[in-house]
């Protein structure tokens, strides 16, 4: 997963406005580099203060040198607001703020640094000069709480940096009838994130020509490995093993200038007959690196799923938000232990079988499979053979975050957070699977996923990242991040009377 995935170096530069001791603001800087040691934070402390603009170019070229790609700009006292501003316009990379907070009444004459005001006007300048930063909820604080204000930011500038430095490799187009996985690609250029649109057909020969490679048998025996007893199929896992090769092969040979990869492919209908094999299984295994290949050639998918590898540092899925949860099982496996869930709270998120390995339970029905929906259309119900490749099973319960950062019709992005929980409830059915919980579901399917024309499919990371997904669509300047209201918070398309 680290090699698509980038690793912040962080910096941290003091400023101080001329009028204020200086020596105040550098002491301070010192003790939040000693807080984020004990807090297992790694931050290069740069030793040039920053009170003009010569100053902030030498800062930031003394960051650079050490190779620090994401800096954090401390006001130990209320800071030269040009220079400390022109610090993000200077530096290439996610830039934070934060401010002292004053530490005793027995010392504010020469130990007063006044950055609880200075952060005013350090926001004001940023707002006149359109740069973008982040801002930590309350950016004031002792060292200790800058330390942990820090941590913070660490997922947000992780997915920055992986961002601009991402290529979406697509292969299409999207099946028919799936305007859902829609694309207005002027989005991602927006957003800094390249794009290279291929054919289906332009994978089909490339995979053809990775026939006789000898990586195959080794991949192969790493998939066997992996899938242990559920590995039903041993003769198809030369044929996926040649297929994942030539997808990360392709990555490598097409990232050209940027760094980082993700894939939208097609998978259906076409896909199987031709390649002999269902992709899904596949997928999974990239998608536990880091490298999402989003179903269904959904280019938002992809990058949604890609945010969240780079925030969680963990194998991230993408499900349709498929089917509501039966009343059987609600009244039976749901309701009498989750007193705090309704009926709609639950639905179930499912696709074919995406879902890495080590986010499903481990049991017995969680194996290589095949595509019993395709099985039905392609081979008529018979023996399966060309749609094997799904890797399924119930996902396996505790904390999730489904979101998704989506480009509308029009072009506009807009986005959704939502946490909540898979529950250790069984499915009692196929693919890749789970009942998924989140406070207030039903309200916000209505308001949010249909009023606002959401697609089926929505990006799932395992735990709670809610906060730092928001920080980073935020900064991606997305005009619209919605999310679960709590009851008694009405969206604005909510009937008020109902």
């Amino acid at each position: 997963m680290i090699e698509n995935i980038p690793n912040v170096t962080l910096g941290i530069i003091a400023v101080s406005r001329d009028c204020f001791v200086r020596s105040l603001s550098e002491n301070r800087r010192s003790v939040v580099v000693k807080a984020c040691g004990k807090k297992g934070v790694s931050i290069f402390e740069v030793k040039t203060t920053v009170e003009n603009e010569a100053d902030a170019v030498k800062a930031v070229e003394e960051a650079k040198k050490a190779g620090c790609n994401a800096l954090v700009v401390f006001l130990g006292n209320f800071g030269p607001e040009t220079p400390e501003t022109l610090i993000a316009r200077f530096f290439d990379g996610p830039v934070m703020y934060a401010a002292a907070a004053e530490e005793t009444g027995k010392d504010l004459v020469n130990g007063r640094g006044d950055a609880y005001c200075g952060m005013l006007n350090c926001s004001y300048n940023l707002g006149l000069r359109g740069l973008k930063a982040v801002i930590p909820e309350y950016p004031v604080g002792s060292g200790k709480e800058i330390a942990g204000m820090i941590e913070e930011f660490i997922p947000v500038a992780r997915a920055i940096i992986g961002l601009k430095g991402l290529k979406i490799i697509t292969f299409g187009p999207r099946p028919q009838d799936f305007f859902a996985c829609n694309a207005p690609i002027k989005g991602l250029y927006d957003l800094g994130v390249e794009i290279e649109e291929n054919s289906e057909l332009d994978l089909l020969v490339s995979f053809r020509g990775h026939k006789d490679d000898k990586r195959i048998a080794e991949v192969a025996k790493d998939m066997e490995k992996e899938l242990g007893k559920g590995g039903q199929y041993p003769d198809l896992l030369p044929r996926l093993a040649q297929f994942e090769i030539t997808l990360l092969d392709w990555a490598e040979e097409h990232k050209g200038a940027r760094k980082y990869a993700a894939f939208a492919d097609k998978c259906w209908p076409a896909f199987p007959t031709e390649f002999g094999f269902v992709p899904c299984y596949v997928n999974s295994r990239l998608a536990s690196r880091g490298i999402p290949v989003s179903c269904e050639v959904d280019i938002y998918g992809a990058l949604s799923e890609y945010i969240g590898a780079c925030v969680s540092v963990d194998a991230v899925t993408l499900l349709d938000i498929n089917n509501s949860v039966p009343d059987d099982i609600f009244e039976n496996d749901i309701k009498p232990k989750y007193k705090k869930y309704g009926g709609k709270d639950v639905f179930m998120g499912f696709h074919c079988g995406n879902t890495p390995l080590c986010k499903l339970k481990k049991e017995k029905n969680t194996a290589l499979k095949f595509q019993l929906i395709q099985n039905r259309t392609i081979e008529k119900g018979k023996k399966p053979d060309v749609t094997r490749g799904t890797l399924e099973g119930d996902i396996a319960p505790g904390d999730i975050t489904f979101y998704r950062l989506h480009g509308g019709p029009d072009g506009s992005l807009q986005s959704y957070i939502a946490q909540g929980e898979v529950l250790p409830v069984a499915t009692h059915s196929f693919g890749g699977i789970g009942v998924f919980a989140i406070p207030e579901m039903g309200r916000f399917y209505r308001h949010v996923l249909v009023a606002k024309h959401y697609p089926h499919h929505g990006a799932v990371a395992f735990g709670k990242f809610g906060k730092p997904l928001f920080t980073v669509f935020d900064y991606l300047g997305v005009p619209d991040i919605a999310f679960n209201r709590p009851a008694g918070m009405l969206y604005p398309t909510e009937n008020p009377f109902k």
